[in-house]
């Protein structure tokens, strides 16, 4: 009699829960390879047995904070003066009712903002671009005030906030925009924290652009100029469901490629996210979704895992159960994937 492998049991369980899911194998290649894929060294250990699912701590949202570096002091919320401090302190000064997230596996309520640093650069009066994250949009023009901080937390981050945002006061010099990409491509490489993801990050960085210029993507290591990405969202008008409906629309065409003749994928190095154990850790963030984006998390990637996740998530809308740590928004109804909207 046949039993089902613990492969076979998780694409079980997570069709179940209406996650759109591929039964293909994460590797492509033999093991030991015969394509050529870049290798971790020797001593590169991971936990290569325990179980990741469930591995992510429950956020509501994720902010990535431009530094143009790749390694960060090893608590980047304890900085003195940066605004990753700023913001964890104004976040946790705040207080609001806790909201059950839209993460799988499920988890208990929460008014959790994760907050990490990341490689893309600020502007160059050196206020910083925040990334948004799942609602994939940026705020640019924040400053490493306290004013500032909050003013971004209370405009972008705030449980009580929607995609489109609240309400900036007149003199405020923030501006949103949204992502114009069709996939963001989030790396841990926190070398202060813990060197192996340091290490994985500079290889599946060469893996992940080599494959997406196999399928002729183009990827932007920073983001696009402001005056690329205009007009910003406070220049909209009307409801704020006629709001909604543009940035939607703005998010459905820079999915497309229409607009730069390529498709677009942001890759960008970031600080701890957890789970160092189970390097390589990525995230994918792409804008469709029930109410906001979708975020995939995975583990235990190495270049030749690449092409898979390529192919059937960034591409095919399906996640890989077996690299699968947790992620954000995504159910589907019927047979939708994470790229319908």
């Amino acid at each position: 009699m046949l039993t089902k492998t613990p492969q076979d049991m998780l694409v079980t369980d997570l069709k179940a829960a209406s996650i759109p899911v591929s039964s293909d194998p994460c590797r492509t290649c033999a093991d030991p390879c015969d394509v050529g894929h870049l290798e971790y060294p020797p001593r590169f250990d991971v936990d290569t047995a325990g179980d990741m699912l469930g591995s992510v701590k429950p956020y509501m949202r994720q902010v990535v904070i431009s530094t143009g570096a790749s390694d960060w002091a090893r608590e980047v919320t304890e900085e003195n003066g940066s605004l990753a401090q700023l913001l964890s302190s104004v976040s946790s000064s705040s207080s609001f009712p806790l909201i059950t997230p839209p993460s799988f596996p499920p988890s208990k309520p929460t008014t959790r903002l994760a907050i990490l640093n990341g490689s893309h650069t600020s502007n160059e009066d050196e206020t910083h671009r925040v990334l948004v994250l799942p609602d994939y949009k940026v705020v640019v023009g924040v400053a490493s005030t306290r004013n500032d901080a909050k003013a971004l937390y209370d405009y972008a981050l705030a449980p009580s906030v929607g995609r489109i945002g609240g309400n900036l006061g007149p003199e405020s010099s923030l501006k949103t925009y949204p992502l114009p990409y069709t996939c963001v491509i989030l790396l841990c490489s926190h070398r202060r924290r813990d060197n192996r993801c340091h290490i994985a990050a500079e290889k599946l960085e060469t893996a992940f652009c080599r494959e997406l210029e196999n399928h002729k993507w183009e990827v932007d290591h920073n983001l696009r100029d402001n005056e690329e990405m205009e007009p910003s969202l406070e220049e909209l008008t009307g409801s704020d469901q006629e709001k909604e409906d543009a940035l939607v629309n703005r998010l459905r065409d820079a999915t497309t490629g229409d607009q730069h003749g390529q498709k677009l994928a942001l890759l960008v190095k970031i600080s701890h996210i957890g789970g160092h154990k189970y390097a390589g850790n990525v995230i994918l963030y792409t804008p469709q979704g029930p109410t906001t984006g979708t975020g995939v998390w995975y583990g235990r990637v190495s270049p030749h895992e690449v092409p898979a996740i390529v192919e059937h998530t960034i591409i095919g809308g399906k996640v890989l159960p077996g690299l699968l740590r947790g992620g954000v928004n995504m159910i589907r109804d019927g047979d939708r994937s994470l790229l319908d909207w």
